[in-house]
């Protein structure tokens, strides 16, 4: 079971800051990118991923949490034709993460399906200025004495330590591939069965391990094994949703020192729980003969669609 933010923050010596960092919130609210024209687009990929897909009365999740996936991507796409740097970009799926660092006195490893990973030729300029990063010295990290910060995790015995992003990959990132830079990585928490799906603040947990762990990766790659406070910043995008709930999260490392909590700590920014759409009726409510609750999408959030194309858009425009 994946921990909290909390525990993962300590996991990987990192300060959070709440909501989206000022880069994303300015692609949103700017008005000159025409993003609310895009609104009613996105609505009707909502229809048509939760009503209009399948013959069935109520869609599986397992089914239109993909299909609403597919339908927003295809929606920021269409943003190529304005930026044509966006069609520098590949989806890769089945991509397997591995990272191995030194906390304090304790060998750490995240390991598994990285979700969908969105690449790109260039990668995310650095979100948070040089004298931003400084500052996070000062952040003390907490603790969770008596308890042991590691205590629910899974204890291996490691043979090699592994540092490796897309190498095992069906489609392989060998040396040379353009579209080297991850983006933004997608968690889709598609099970039907509640029990079987991550909650919110699993998913989070779950998102920042593996956003840290494909930058440390990559950090590693670019720059060795040696600890260090990065000169470039790495950033790492991600996105969680069941279908309607979203979990939007920026990812920076600034050091690959992480064995003592002193110096400078990584940041992460999370934008938690924005619901895309209130409900979804796929067959009208009627009592006594008169419709209480009609067939359609209610209650749909533009900005959590806005949020999403703004992560899409974010490090091109």
């Amino acid at each position: 079971v994946f921990p909290g933010v909390r525990q993962a923050q300590w996991l990987t010596k990192t300060k959070l800051v709440e909501g989206l960092p000022p880069a994303v919130q300015g692609i949103m609210d700017n008005p000159a990118l025409g993003l609310q024209e895009l609104e009613e687009r996105a609505k009707h990929m909502v229809s048509h991923a939760r009503l209009w897909d399948t013959a069935e009365a109520a869609p599986r999740r397992e089914r239109y949490c993909p299909m609403l996936f597919e339908n927003l991507i295809h929606i920021c796409r269409l943003m190529s034709g304005k930026y044509p740097s966006l069609s520098k970009r590949m989806l890769a799926r089945n991509c397997r993460i591995a990272a191995t660092w030194e906390r304090e006195s304790i060998l750490l490893q995240v390991r598994g399906l990285s979700g969908i990973l969105m690449n790109s030729m260039s990668p995310i300029p650095p979100v948070a200025s040089k004298e931003e990063i400084l500052a996070t010295k000062e952040h003390v990290l907490e603790t969770f004495y008596p308890i042991a910060p590691t205590i629910d995790l899974q204890e291996v015995n490691v043979y090699k330590e592994l540092n490796d992003t897309g190498h095992m990959c069906p489609l392989g990132f060998r040396d040379g591939y353009p579209y080297s830079h991850l983006h933004t990585l997608f968690f889709l928490e598609s099970a039907n069965v509640r029990t079987d799906r991550f909650r919110p603040e699993q998913l989070r947990a779950k998102m920042l391990m593996f956003a840290f762990g494909n930058a440390l990766a990559k950090a590693k790659a670019l720059h060795g094994n040696d600890p260090k406070v990065l000169e470039q910043p790495i950033v790492v995008q991600s996105i969680g949703t069941d279908g309607q709930l979203f979990q939007f999260m920026v990812f920076q490392l600034n050091t690959t020192d992480l064995v003592s909590n002193d110096g400078v700590k990584n940041l992460v920014w999370i934008d938690s729980d924005q619901n895309l759409y209130e409900r979804a009726q796929c067959v009208p409510e009627i009592k006594k003969g008169v419709v209480t609750k009609p067939a359609g999408i209610s209650g749909f959030q533009p900005d959590t669609f806005k949020k999403f194309l703004a992560l899409y858009l974010h490090g091109t425009v």
